[in-house]
């Protein structure tokens, strides 16, 4: 037998081994297509769409990242303040803190005037407002030459070089959105925005928003007074103009926060007004909502993925009167790509010579204490009237 018919008689034994092969190739590659062809077209539903592994899901098909939710056992325990202060330098992380009333008026200013030192009051504690990308005040009273020093009354006014203090503590952003910017008129909260601007503080609460970018991402700053009556020169909360500007400003940026002067003085638990303002601002796309105005501090509530700090107590002020009153909370606010993912509260002390300091672990954990319960009953759908 020669080698031509060895060989011809090899291949004719082989032959429907090769065939069933190349068959069974060509059906799992017209799979492949076809599959191919309905995850990217969408033929089929989304409930029948087949149950790839992640690794060779087209890029589209990735699910969303999911809500996250904070706990208050989490939000609300003791942060040592000094850990606290290190700056996050991680590049996808953008970090803001808000602080309580900020009042550099009346005993305040008394103070500040006689010292000629106008950073004295966050000089105890501006180490841990140095280690935001973004700082967000209430400041709760015009700024303006030729305010007298006064250790009384309800008429607010701070000395223009009060601006110092502001710099010295990295103060980003000022609301005036409040029921004492405009104790001087329209005059006086013109000259604030304009001295405000002057020393690079960008101001919403005036009827504008405020954009700051902070690296790669754009945050949106809203401010408005649902305190007294509406006065020139300071916007109001009015719901359907404050859902429509959140809504626009939504357009723009990346993530939008938003503060409000509201709520009843004294009281741990916010009003049913204040609950309402807060919603209302996340459904129209509100990210974070600061709160302040009742001199105390009050307890935090999570909303459709969505974080309120009802008030964060007091912070530059003069209401040396009881111990609630001398207490605050700097709230620390950390954003990744994808929303908020990390909160904290560093508890703060107004000491008698009217400088606030960081609270002991002590002081600090009463604080968040009578947080953590105003949280739960808030949670439990309670509130002032």
């Amino acid at each position: 037998m020669n080698k031509r018919t060895i060989l011809k008689r090899s291949v004719t034994k082989l032959h429907p081994i090769y065939t069933a092969s190349v068959f069974f190739i060509g059906v799992v590659l017209v799979l492949l297509i076809v599959t191919d062809v309905l995850i990217h077209h969408s033929v089929v539903p989304s409930y029948q769409k087949p149950k790839l592994p992640m690794s060779v899901l087209p890029t589209h098909f990735y699910p969303k990242a999911p809500i996250k939710i904070l706990s208050l056992d989490s939000v609300l325990q003791y942060v040592d303040p000094i850990q606290a202060s290190v700056k996050n330098n991680h590049p996808d992380e953008y970090t803001i803190i808000a602080t309580g009333d900020v009042i550099p008026a009346r005993s305040v200013n008394s103070k500040l005037v006689g010292l000629q030192n106008f950073t004295f009051p966050f000089e105890k504690t501006v180490s841990f407002l140095k280690s935001a990308d973004a700082v967000f005040i209430n400041l709760e009273t015009p700024l303006i030459h030729n305010c007298k020093p006064t250790l009384e009354g309800m008429i607010f006014c701070g000395d223009y070089q009060a601006a110092e203090g502001l710099v010295y503590a990295g103060v980003t952003v000022a609301s005036i959105a409040n029921n004492h910017a405009g104790n001087y008129g329209i005059d006086g909260v013109t000259n604030t925005i304009e001295l405000l601007k002057q020393n690079k503080i960008q101001v919403t609460g005036n009827g504008e928003p405020t954009i700051v970018t902070i690296r790669d991402k754009k945050f949106g700053f809203l401010g408005y007074n649902d305190i007294g009556t509406k006065e020139q020169g300071i916007e109001w909360a009015d719901i359907p103009h404050l859902q429509q500007e959140i809504q626009n400003l939504k357009k723009k940026v990346d993530f939008v926060i938003v503060a409000y002067h509201w709520g009843v003085e004294y009281v741990s638990l916010p009003s049913k007004r204040q609950i309402e303002l807060g919603h209302v601002s996340v459904d129209a796309g509100a990210d974070l909502i600061i709160g302040n105005h009742p001199h105390w501090v009050q307890g935090v509530e999570q909303y459709k993925g969505k974080f309120i700090t009802y008030a964060h107590g007091n912070y530059v002020f003069d209401q040396m009167w009881s111990r609630k009153t001398r207490e605050g909370v700097l709230g620390k606010y950390t954003f990744n790509k994808n929303g908020l993912i990390h909160v904290a509260y560093v508890p703060i002390i107004i000491d008698t010579n009217l400088q606030p300091r960081f609270a002991s672990q002590t002081e600090a954990n009463t604080i968040l204490a009578r947080m953590k319960t105003s949280s739960e009953t808030i949670r439990k759908g309670a509130s002032t009237q």
